[in-house]
């Protein structure tokens, strides 16, 4: 399944406490020849070390060994490597499985547990937040809906819009390329605040990032002439011919705005947990982040991408264990996970950033409440 399905019933359900064990499996993979040639190899010895994994496990019957063993093979066979994404989770335990493709890379690994490995499933949700892109042309205006790598023409609420026939002089508009050669008309100017007005409808019924796509003129006259879709823009495309799109070619051509666009949320981030130290209302490292999240005293939870720790819960602390440590329970194979879905359950805002952004605070920082 696609992570753009994860909804919020289903992210409940999966981190429902399962009985021991939930086998989560993680791995990159490629979209591309010749790399992609790894992943069956990479996915058949995860797969290995997860039945060993459970071989080693003392207190399984032999009947749940096989159990939870039938069900990832089932998930590998359910498995499609043609058109893969970044990465791929598999979640299996004694009842069913369930297979994930991640628009983004995950770690290469194997986590038994009483709840599912479900953070990636997360961090690829927030990487996939649906937006609206609006193309703008003088004389045209198209509004399309996206998510992640998916994107389409929004055929209502008014779009696509056109000037209205009678207000429209075609012969006495000189054209140069989609865009008329003059943007100080009035007749375009009255277009593009009813543009503006259609669109702030649309982003209050729903809330969206909203990306600009046009020529320098006409980005500049709806700014002049609006305020809902230009206030609230996320990021500006100026570039034209692309009201029309096609969708594929539109979506490479935003890749750099997207990109920017999250160095700016990162960046902004960052200062928040500045501001937060300043205040005293800051946690970092581990244990103090973990505290707050079990408090439900964190706002906002910055955490790397990677970042996992294996642990053992004694007297409410966390204690790290070495990687040789038998995986049984008692013993938490990634405690970072289960802090994630603290902080959710908590209403905390959970904001995955890259590896080494937060090396001088343990890896995860925290902006409290109190």
């Amino acid at each position: 399944m696609d992570s753009n399905g994860l909804t919020p019933d289903v992210l409940r359900e999966l981190r429902t406490p399962r009985p021991y064990p939930a086998v989560s499996l993680t791995m990159p993979t490629h979209r591309r020849e010749p790399r992609n040639e790894e992943d069956v190899v990479r996915l058949r010895n995860l797969l290995a070390e997860a039945g060993r994994r459970l071989e080693a496990e003392p207190e399984l019957t032999r009947r749940a060994r096989f159990a939870v063993r039938e069900q990832l093979g089932r998930a590998v066979a359910e498995v499609d490597l043609r058109h893969p994404l970044d990465g791929l989770l598999l979640l299996a335990d004694a009842d069913e499985h369930s297979v994930w493709y991640l628009p983004r890379a995950v770690p290469e690994q194997v986590v038994l547990g009483d709840t599912y490995l479900t953070r990636n499933l997360v961090a690829a949700s927030e990487q996939s937040r649906p937006y609206w892109v609006l193309g703008i042309a003088a004389d045209r205006a198209t509004l399309w809906s996206g998510r992640g790598e998916s994107l389409h023409e929004h055929r209502e609420d008014g779009f696509p819009r056109k000037p209205e026939p009678e207000s429209w002089d075609v012969e006495r508009v000189e054209r140069i390329g989609d865009t008329p050669s003059t943007f100080t008309d009035e007749e375009t100017r009255r277009f593009l605040r009813s543009v503006d007005e259609a669109v702030r409808t649309v982003l209050a019924q729903q809330p969206r990032l909203l990306y600009l796509v046009g020529l320098a003129p006409a980005l500049a006259l709806l700014e002049d002439t609006g305020n809902a879709a230009t206030h609230t823009a996320a990021g500006r495309l100026v570039k034209g011919g692309l009201t029309d799109g096609p969708a594929p070619v539109l979506l490479r051509e935003l890749q750099p705005v997207f990109e920017e666009c999250a160095r700016r949320e990162q960046d902004e981030i960052l200062v928040r947990l500045d501001e937060a130290r300043s205040r005293r209302a800051f946690a970092a490292g581990l244990d103090e982040v973990w505290e707050s999240v079990r408090e439900k005293r964190a706002e906002v939870v910055a955490l790397e991408e990677h970042f996992r720790v294996a642990v053992r819960i004694t007297d409410g602390h966390l204690l790290p264990v070495g990687d040789s440590t038998p995986h049984r329970p008692g013993v938490c194979d990634d405690i970072v996970d289960e802090l994630v879905e603290a902080a959710l359950d908590g209403g905390a805002e959970v904001v995955f950033l890259p590896d080494d952004m937060l090396a001088g605070h343990d890896r995860i920082a925290g902006v409290l409440r109190y």
